[in-house]
């Protein structure tokens, strides 16, 4: 269903540009992943697909409060959400967040 899914999926485009929560610093403040959503990011959607990825290789969505539970179920029906954490909590524990370049089409 059209605007339903996240950009940069083959399938239906709805994550163009994910943030990168760690490289070099910006100015910029990262966004929820969602299409056309500009809010500030809350959540961190940690994600792999196994067809692709190594098992520890993590990805990362973006989310603010509104669209939390619509990207997560959409990485769920698949089997690809791992986790989902406070974006705080994301930089502060160490987990490094995603790699440098890596958007929702790197999957």
């Amino acid at each position: 269903m059209p605007g339903s899914s996240p950009r940069g999926c083959s399938a239906s485009p709805l994550l163009d540009n994910v943030p990168v929560i760690n490289g070099p610093v910006s100015d910029e403040k990262p966004v929820c992943s969602a299409k056309g959503c500009r809010a500030d990011a809350v959540w961190v959607l940690a994600w792999n697909n196994p067809k692709v990825h190594t098992p520890e290789r993590r990805k990362t969505w973006l989310a603010c409060d509104e669209h939390r539970e619509h990207l997560s179920q959409f990485l769920g029906v698949r089997g690809f959400l791992k986790d989902v954490v406070p974006f705080a909590e994301w930089d502060e524990d160490g987990t490094g967040g995603p790699e440098a370049g890596d958007s929702a089409a790197d999957r």
